[in-house]
């Protein structure tokens, strides 16, 4: 799918971190590289691991009138700010929950400068280049007419089509980040220590994961369903976690995982019918 879109986030958690100290302490939480928004054009996204470098929460990161922004899914305040302000000891940092002061809605393509309070960041969080709106929640904000609202089946197809990881779906706590890719966009690999980082750095070094996030593609007449993938034989090879709701050209977009050495991925309907299922 292309073309110029208008997605509405919610208001998502939110934490502002200020002050000296505010870069150094990140940089030891979380996996992106904190320097690398500092110019305050771009967001980020970045995984908070555990010491066993297993996934906590993805967060998305960008720079604000001095100020670090930490943005997450609503229901992840409480728990995302007691995760990283665990280790906040004897640093110079402040921190303030936003959430719910702000509105966050992302545009695919270029947009027109934003309005005045608006917070706008180059972000490709969809998988394509596009831009961040954060708004204030009371600014009454009317948006570019030419950038129509996607949601729910047409943002899947976009989102299930540009191998754009959703939590819940490819993404689970405990899981490691590497599986779904994240090492390509989120993890910093010379930045120095964070949480976790040992294990990920190994992981890197191994060169393997027992299991890694695939694009997939599927015949059109296959139920949108996810479910375990299977070799000629009837051997676990892989999962469908999300299947496109509409098809295009007589195929079904997917993703999911691919089993670490399978090389035949069916899938098996409830009849019992079994569909071959082609890695793109």
């Amino acid at each position: 799918m292309s073309g110029i879109h208008r997605i509405d986030l919610g208001k998502p958690a939110l934490l502002e971190f200020r002050g000296p100290d505010a870069v150094r302490f990140l940089n030891g939480q979380l996996t992106q590289d904190v320097r690398r928004v500092a110019s305050g054009e771009i967001a980020l996204p970045s995984c908070v691991t555990d010491a066993k470098g297993r996934l906590q929460f993805r967060v998305s990161l960008t720079e604000h009138d001095g100020a670090l922004w930490v943005g997450g899914l609503a229901e992840w305040a409480e728990a995302l700010e007691a995760r990283l302000t665990r280790y906040l000891i004897a640093d110079d940092v402040e921190v303030v929950d936003l959430t719910g002061i702000y509105l966050l809605v992302h545009f695919t393509g270029p947009v027109s400068e934003a309005p005045a309070g608006v917070v706008a960041r180059e972000s490709n969080r969809f998988g394509v280049a596009g831009t961040d709106w954060w708004v204030p929640a009371d600014a009454g904000i009317e948006f570019p007419a030419e950038f129509p609202l996607l949601e729910g089946d047409a943002l899947e197809v976009l989102r299930i089509s540009n191998g754009v990881p959703a939590w819940g779906r490819e993404l689970t706590e405990g899981m490691l980040p590497p599986e779904a890719r994240l090492d390509e966009t989120d993890i910093s690999y010379h930045k120095g220590c964070y949480i976790g980082q040992e294990v990920i750095s190994r992981i890197k070094s191994a060169g393997k994961v027992n299991r890694r996030l695939t694009r997939f593609s599927i015949a059109a007449e296959v139920p949108a369903v996810a479910g375990p993938l299977v070799d000629a034989a009837g051997a676990a090879s892989g999962e469908l976690t999300s299947v496109s709701p509409e098809a295009d050209g007589g195929t079904r977009a997917a993703l999911g995982y691919m089993k670490r050495g399978a090389g035949e991925f069916f899938f098996r309907t409830e009849d019992g019918t079994v569909h071959p299922v082609k890695p793109v």
